[in-house]
């Protein structure tokens, strides 16, 4: 995939339901296969699947099942279905083929059925360690005497076992009853991923060193241990290489910012068995291949697994199949450049994607922010493929990548994700003419969406549709951000953004919270259409336009409601052709703003009483006494539906049917 700026073209407006309708008809004019399978119906074989199968079976009954789905993946040709009863499948399921447009292959959950493709393996034989084992793990490791560790074994609280996970411990992940634990670290974060308890650097913290007087492990305790580091956008990690009492110091100080912050960088350490103290902790040993647990209990008496594989489709080299119904246990799926005619539909999927390594050795900003933003997640890429009525949750990505064109991501409820606070997002955006609408996300580390608008080689871009999305709980670990954030020099194509609820964001910073909003057009975006959309306990307002770099041009702001901040737009010709009528909401940044090109027209003045039906309660219609009525400059495909003669500001029209974002369940 080729990335770089496209040519500006000429502008537009184009609504989400035009949008919509132009989808439809291309969907339509995909072509039936001409050759479908020999000798078989329209409706194809049905093959089954079932724990308790065989694959040396015909697989054609129920009673005569597989045991694997890949067994069925083997064997199905184009209209072909598989049919898979209740159980857990610990298989990565590659296909032997693909479907046709008109013959897709399909494997589907059988009905009433609960399938889970599991990413991981049992881990058994655990047996508590002793202070013996203890001593000699102090011959490696002199500061595991007289630790925490040292006393939770004391105390009967930790088992280990052996086990080989590989030798990376970044990508390490160890779950107990379904529930993922946490690295031995300090502090001890809790086992809410997007909650953790968070430790700031305190005075005297400057460049790579870390001053905290809460440090009080002894001098050299922390060396070569990990850290995790977060300020503002930057989110990294990086090797302790020196430490003593009240501080420690990087081998590098964090990407971008260079330096730690005092009272603003937050931190966390990792790799010390010394800290293997607290539910819900492991550590594990790559060299020993030995994997410890604290446990209140025998860990005999619950289900401990670990991670070993990734996906749990491999579809980067299929097209025309669905997936329809099934559970993904610390897995994932993804199609690949040349997918088209994927279909993944009520997918039920948790613990996605997972590493704790952002910076990988680099010391660039690039690569460091952007970690996982397209490689984690349900991946779709290639063309027109989809993912829809999907759960999805618990990654250290995405929820959704897409990438390449003309993909969708709809009717998606999508949580707790990106809990290394990257650029990574409930639904990352890359490539173009991409579709993202009536989507629920809620509790993510950085944004609900990252658009991120590129090229694709050998294809003719098109516009983004961005629309009726309800995203909520974002920005809890990371800033300068928004709800739906895109960035950075692009020409957007009239990339539409619109109808979209965009609220409740949750920092967790106590100090500096700069750059929180419900749409955020960041570093000179341009020839974006921005409208109907509501936010509320955005710190910035709904919409927040940045035209640093390469300015902020051509892009139409209309009939939002929740206010907005503009940056950067003041120089002469810094907002050239950009467009801000019908809005409601106090707009920050208004002196001199008109300067750089743009034009402010019909918007409500700040001090004026739009007399919502509700402002409290969240019902931003107008009330029949509202100045917002009849006040707005029409805009055709943008504010339509008012019952009064003119339209009226703000993202409901009066006496229109309320419109509602988000996914329906």
């Amino acid at each position: 995939m080729s990335r770089r700026r496209w040519p500006r073209p000429g502008t537009g407006l184009w609504s989400a339901a035009a949008l919509l309708a132009s989808l439809a008809v291309v969907t339509a004019a995909v072509p039936a296969a001409a050759h479908p399978h020999p000798h078989k119906s329209q409706a194809g074989a049905v093959y089954y699947v079932a724990p308790s199968g065989q694959d040396s079976r015909t697989g054609t009954t129920a009673g005569q099942a597989f045991q694997h789905i890949q067994r069925c993946a083997d064997v199905m040709q184009p209209g072909d279905t598989c049919l898979i009863q209740s159980g857990t499948y610990a298989e990565t399921v590659v296909p032997a083929r693909s479907g046709t447009a008109a013959l897709p292959i399909t494997y589907r959950a059988a009905p009433g059925a609960t399938v889970t493709l599991s990413g991981t393996a049992p881990v058994q034989g655990f047996s508590p360690v002793t202070g013996a084992d203890v001593a000699e793990i102090a011959e490696r490791d002199p500061y595991a005497r007289n630790s925490a560790f040292s006393a939770a074994v004391a105390a009967g609280h930790v088992y280990s076992t052996s086990a080989d996970l590989g030798s990376d411990v970044t990508t390490v992940q160890v779950f107990t009853d379904k529930k993922a634990g946490v690295e031995a670290q300090w502090p001890y974060p809790g086992l809410d991923l997007l909650d953790p308890t968070l430790q700031y650097a305190d005075t005297g913290s400057a460049d790579a060193t870390i001053t905290d007087p809460a440090l009080t492990r002894p001098a050299g305790y922390w060396d070569g241990a990990r850290a995790l580091t977060g300020y503002w956008y930057i989110s990294a990690t990086g090797t302790v290489q020196s430490s003593a009492v009240g501080s420690v110091t990087l081998d590098v100080a964090p990407p971008c910012v260079h330096k730690v912050v005092p009272k603003e960088t937050r931190y966390a350490l990792a790799g010390k068995i010394g800290e293997l103290s607290r539910p819900g902790e492991w550590f594990y040993d790559p060299t020993a291949k030995r994997l410890y647990l604290y446990s209140e209990d025998d860990p005999a008496a619950h289900t401990v697994e670990a991670k070993t594989r990734t996906l749990a489709f491999d579809l980067t080299a299929a097209s025309h199949t669905t997936v329809e119904g099934v559970g993904l246990f610390a897995s994932t799926i993804r199609t690949g450049p040349t997918s088209t005619g994927v279909t993944l539909d009520a997918i039920n999927g948790t613990y996605l994607s997972h590493y704790t390594d952002i910076t990988r050795g680099a010391t660039d900003c690039g690569s460091t922010v952007t970690r996982g933003v397209g490689d984690t997640g349900i991946v779709l890429d290639g063309t027109y493929n989809t993912i829809a009525n999907s759960d999805l949750s618990l990654s250290a990505g995405n929820g959704i990548a897409l990438r390449g064109q003309n993909n969708t991501a709809t009717n998606n409820v999508i949580h707790d994700v990106d809990y290394m606070g990257t650029y990574a997002a409930g639904i990352a955006v890359q490539g173009n003419s991409q579709t993202v609408t009536h989507n629920t996300i809620s509790r993510v580390g950085r944004s609900g969406i990252n658009l991120q608008w590129n090229t694709v080689e050998g294809l003719t871009p098109g516009k983004d549709l961005i629309a009726y999305n309800d995203i909520s709980g974002y920005a809890r670990l990371s800033l300068d951000v928004a709800a739906i954030y895109t960035c950075c020099s692009a020409y957007m194509m009239g990339t539409s953004i619109d109808h979209n609820v965009l609220h409740d964001p949750e920092p967790a910073t106590t100090l500096t919270t700069f750059g929180v909003s419900g749409i955020y057009a960041d570093n000179g975006q341009s020839d974006l259409v921005i409208a109907n959309n509501v936010g509320w306990g955005n710190r910035e307002g709904t919409v927040m336009l940045n035209g640093l770099g390469t300015g902020s041009h051509d892009n139409g702001v209309y009939n939002n409601t929740g206010g907005m901040t503009l940056f950067y737009v003041k120089e002469p010709g810094q907002s050239t052709g950009t467009k801000i009528y019908n809005n409601v909401g106090a707009i920050r940044g208004l002196t001199g703003a008109t300067d750089g090109g743009l034009v402010l027209s019909n918007n409500l003045p700040a001090e004026t009483d739009p007399l919502f039906v509700d402002a409290a309660g969240h019902d931003f219609r107008l009330t029949a006494d509202s100045p917002a009525r009849g006040q707005a400059i029409a805009l055709p495909g943008i504010n339509d539906g008012s019952t009064d003669t003119v339209p009226s500001l703000g993202a409901y029209q009066y006496g229109a049917p309320k419109w509602v974002a988000g996914a329906v369940r």
